[in-house]
């Protein structure tokens, strides 16, 4: 199954609160995101950001420049319809693979990803993806991505992933991503297990 089918159907068929990585409150992605927006204005996007309620709680903090990205239209429509039309319009909403999506130019400040990149097993789509990072963050933009933990799960809605620890996945972006921190985070899902995920957080040179 092709990957925007997959998620679209996931959408379609399930509750966003019922998902494996449903959070009623991304508290982690949050907190850090706070921590280096310069003010209001910063441009953030969300990776992969779908249904998640990071962008309510983005909203929430005052933040006026939040974009959200994701390969599913059915995603998007589940966080447009919570959020309601006022809301919603202050949000740039973007629907296509990172991958292969045009992003303008050093035009984020602040990209943030929970939920792609351990789902990239094939190696030339991680440099395509890191490809995106360099062209659409400005130097001195900060990068914060999370992936499954070594100890994390082997596969997350039916697919694979790429598990890693926080030099493995740094070591993926290269010398122009400074690593200034990383983050274990113990994820609980609805359903009541415990999953590892480890947040790298760069500095782009």
């Amino acid at each position: 199954m092709e990957s925007k089918s997959h998620w679209d159907e996931v959408y379609s068929t399930r509750s966003s609160e019922a998902v494996s990585w449903y959070q009623p409150h991304a508290t982690l992605s949050l907190e850090m995101i706070r921590a280096v927006a310069a003010d209001k204005s910063a441009r953030i996007v969300d990776v992969g950001g779908g249904a998640s309620s990071l962008v309510d709680d983005l909203l929430a903090q005052g933040m006026t420049n939040v974009g959200v990205l994701d390969i599913s239209a059915a995603a998007l429509a589940v966080a447009r319809r919570r959020l309601g039309p006022d809301q919603a319009s202050r949000v740039r909403w973007m629907e296509g693979d990172i991958t292969t999506l045009r992003l303008e130019k050093a035009s984020i400040d602040i990209w943030h990803d929970r939920a792609v990149f351990h789902f990239l097993t094939d190696p030339a789509d991680r440099a395509a993806y890191v490809a995106q990072v360099r062209h659409a963050v400005r130097p001195g933009g900060h990068v914060i991505v999370a992936a499954f933990a070594p100890d994390g799960p082997l596969e997350c809605s039916g697919l694979p992933v790429v598990r890693y620890a926080p030099d493995a996945l740094h070591a993926q972006f290269g010398g122009a991503f400074e690593l200034l921190e990383h983050v274990k985070e113990d994820h609980h899902t609805p359903s009541g297990l415990v999953q590892h995920f480890v947040y790298c957080h760069c500095v782009m040179h």
